[in-house]
């Protein structure tokens, strides 16, 4: 049994919170001690009953992560995590998810600790810089802090980026995709869900970010040829129509708010689309498919192009192309390939990923063993 510890920012509707959750109730139904260390108290999914998590920050403290603040929080989640192995035990293995978490753990010195990168740090840094010196310095700290880490990347292609930019130098990296749980996503795309519209519509899930570009987004939808409405599961409707608006199409757009269980609206979907700038694998992609429903993309870095490939590159399309989007989207809807199974479903499999991670506490175990044994002279 290993107890592991599973650290981020907070349990807001993303996917990496989502993919966080996953993981440790997948833990947990093997028999390990997964705990879910979260350090602010924003809560969109809903939290398990039978997994421990443990908040740092009230909802008061605000910006923990600023530099004027920076050592009182570091010092207040070296107390937190001290606290915790006091309780329940020393924990064989901390997972650090997102910047916040992973300059805090990175600066409390906490360990053994992997930090898992879930975006594209180059693409993150350069978007950054646009809001001026500021921001771009704050993202740059959080990304400093993993050299001399051990990493875990979601996708091929942020490893790739890590290692040719050499921004970062971490003590190690390797990829583990996010997992899956296949079964359970498409028992839950069967429930039932009286506010799904009826006829058919076109999907898009995501919070409104400038990374996820709407605004492509809406501009390749005011240019199809078959003018199907597009559902936003998003955590900013009003935001969302707004920009709809903006681009004249808010009155193709449905926008229902964040959903739990997004699964039945995906399946019931004639069309997934993904307009990003930049992500980390592009978990949206991989629940299309496993729900049998087509998805067009862009190809963007990173993961787009590791889910797409084969029959299913066709429906990549360059970033930032309204044209080609559209395009590709209106041939979607007219044929797409067989997506019963296809090869990215076996290599995301739950039971395999879980595993990968479960031999990070093994290799952590060998590496302490090592030093431990060099630092007596044995070695």
């Amino acid at each position: 049994m290993k107890r592991i510890g599973i650290a981020i920012d907070s349990l807001a509707g993303g996917g990496a919170e989502k993919i966080v959750l996953t993981l440790a109730a997948q833990l947990k139904k093997l028999g390990h001690e997964p705990h879910l260390l979260v350090l602010m108290p924003n809560c969109d999914y809903q939290l398990p009953d039978d997994i421990p998590v443990h908040f740092c920050f009230s909802p008061e403290q605000k910006q923990i992560d600023s530099l004027w603040r920076l050592r009182h929080s570091v010092a207040q989640v070296q107390q937190w995590v001290e606290g915790l192995i006091d309780q329940f035990g020393q924990f064989d293995l901390f997972l650090s998810n997102l910047d916040k978490t992973n300059l805090l753990f990175t600066k409390a010195s906490i360990t053994p600790l992997y930090c898992v990168i879930h975006n594209s740090i180059e693409e993150e840094l350069t978007r950054q810089l646009k809001l001026g010196p500021l921001a771009y310095f704050n993202m740059l700290r959080a990304k400093k802090a993993l050299n001399g880490q051990h990493l875990v990347t979601v996708s091929k292609g942020i490893e790739r980026e890590i290692v040719q930019s050499k921004r970062v130098s971490p003590a190690s990296i390797r990829t583990i995709y996010n997992p899956f749980d296949i079964a359970q996503i498409r028992a839950r795309a069967d429930e039932e869900n009286s506010d799904i519209p009826q006829g058919d519509y076109l999907i898009h899930v995501g919070r409104v970010a400038k990374q996820k570009r709407h605004d492509i987004l809406f501009k390749a939808l005011a240019k199809m040829r078959q003018p199907l409405p597009l559902v936003l599961l998003c955590n900013n409707p009003k935001k969302a129509l707004k920009l709809a608006k903006k681009h004249g199409v808010a009155d193709r757009v449905i926008c229902p708010g964040f959903q739990a269980n997004p699964f039945p609206w995906i399946k019931q979907a004639k069309l997934l689309v993904l307009s990003s700038d930049y992500e980390g694998f592009g978990n949206v992609l991989l629940e299309g498919l496993v729900c049998n429903t087509p998805v067009v993309s862009t190809r963007c870095p990173h993961g787009p192009d590791e889910i797409l490939t084969q029959g299913l590159a066709q429906y990549l399309v360059p970033r930032r192309d309204a044209v080609a989007l559209s395009q590709a989207m209106d041939s979607a809807l007219m044929a797409y390939p067989d997506i019963t199974h296809i090869d990215m479903f076996d290599r995301v499999a739950i039971a395999e990923i879980t595993q990968a991670y479960l031999t990070l506490c093994d290799v952590q175990s060998e590496s302490d063993q090592s030093n431990s044994l060099s630092s007596s002279g044995v070695l």
